[in-house]
Formats: C-alpha cells, structure tokens, sequence
C-alpha cells in the first residue's frame, strides 16, 4: 500500500470522492488545498473512448491557452537564412541546423520544445533517438513544422498544451500552476477540452469523453461535471 504524507491525506478529505464539480468549482477547490513547497502545476487528465492500439484513433493536438502556462519554455529550432533569423529574433533560445543537429546527437537536451521548418526535417527526423522518447520530435499536427518560425516560437513562449493519447487511452495536459486564479485555470481547462473535443478521430464510436478530472502536481484527482462543458460527448 503506498504511503501518503500527511499534507495529502489532508488534501484527500477535502476532495469528496463521489461529487462531481464544476470546472469553476474545481479550480476553487484546488486552490484551498494545503499547499507545498514548490509551485504546483495544475492539469486536467481525460479517459477516452478510444482505441490506442488503432493508429485511426489516434489523439493528438496543442491548445493555446488564453493566460498562458506559467512556464518558462526554453525553444530550439532547426532552420537556415529567413527562418532562422526569424526565429533569433521571436526569442528562440538556440537555432542553426548542421550545428544544432550536431549538439542535440552529442547529449544537448536543454529545451523543452523543438520546432523545424518542413525543409530542415529530412535531416531532424534522423533525431529520432534523441527526440523520440522525450517527445520532442517536431510535428506538423502540434504546429512545430512549419516556414513561420517566428510565430510557432511566438506561440510556443506564449503558452500552450499539447496532449497525446497514452497507450491506456488517457490524455493529461497541464493548464497553469497552483498560483493562477480560479478564473484563469478555469477558462484554460475550457479551453483544452473544446479542443479535445475538435480533436476527436472520425472513427471514434460511441462515447468519447468517460470522465475528466482536475488535480494539481501533489493533489488527489477532482471530478469534473461533464454535462456543463461537453454538450454531446456521444
């Protein structure tokens, strides 16, 4: 049986474990529970009706968030001439192409997102190894392939989540930190779940949402009323 501290065993009797609570309501809720010593994140985690193992059903996408993420993202991005001038000037904290290849091959992994131009992927996608496994590898579906340089660090320093469909069939993607307003959390987490909802495969049948829940980095979960914020989740 796994040991709780005494701060979450706290935690767990103010969540009541079989009421469903608004987004407003949860994002009030979280932020009375007693707190660490670190600012906590704040994410909202999704079962699916979906199949993971059907590459048709695959969920995946990144949802601007309307005040932001809290975090200090840290960009590469893999482009020459216009593009990587471009990208220097958006803030991008390291940006080349032979060079950068080079560096992240040799163990650079000081960066939390990596963007590329369609033209510098032939070469980035031999990065498999190195971006693989942490995520890192730049899609087109989360908008990190692309010539706008400038506008996908833009967006990326702005704030965003990105969610992927775990091979268990959840999502969870973090909405802002323990320090947000209720307001603010509330209307990311809005914000996530209309694009979830857009993101849904056309071979998903039946329900696609079971359940959605609101906790912080060392909170018990929050059950989330469905009814309000999905209008047809059939």
């Amino acid at each position: 049986m796994k040991h709780r501290s005494k701060r979450y065993n706290k935690c767990a009797e103010m969540v009541p474990a079989d009421k469903e609570f608004s987004l407003e309501e949860a994002a009030e809720l979280v932020k009375k529970l007693p707190s660490t010593k670190f600012t906590q994140t704040v994410a909202l985690s999704f079962r699916l009706g979906v199949d993971p193992k059907k590459s048709d059903q695959m969920v995946r996408g990144t949802c601007p968030l309307p005040h932001g993420s809290g975090k200090s993202v840290k960009v590469v991005v893999f482009a020459q001439g216009n593009a990587a001038d471009a990208a220097r000037a958006a803030g991008a904290e390291e940006v080349g192409f032979e060079d950068l290849i080079a560096k992240v091959k040799a163990g650079f992994v000081g960066f939390d997102v990596a963007i590329a131009t369609p033209a510098a992927m032939t070469e980035v996608r031999k990065l498999g190894k190195q971006l693989g496994p942490r995520g890192l590898m730049p899609n087109p579906k989360t908008g990190t392939v692309t010539d706008d340089t400038a506008g996908a660090v833009k967006a990326v320093k702005a704030g965003r989540a990105d969610f992927k469909l775990d091979k268990n069939g959840n999502v969870a993607a973090a909405i802002g930190k323990a320090g947000f307003e209720p307001k603010q959390l509330a209307e990311n987490g809005a914000a996530l779940i209309e694009t979830l909802l857009r993101a849904r495969p056309a071979s998903a049948k039946g329900k696609f949402i079971h359940s959605i829940t609101l906790a912080a980095t060392m909170t018990p979960p929050i059950k989330i009323d469905l009814s309000k914020y999905v209008k047809s989740v059939a």
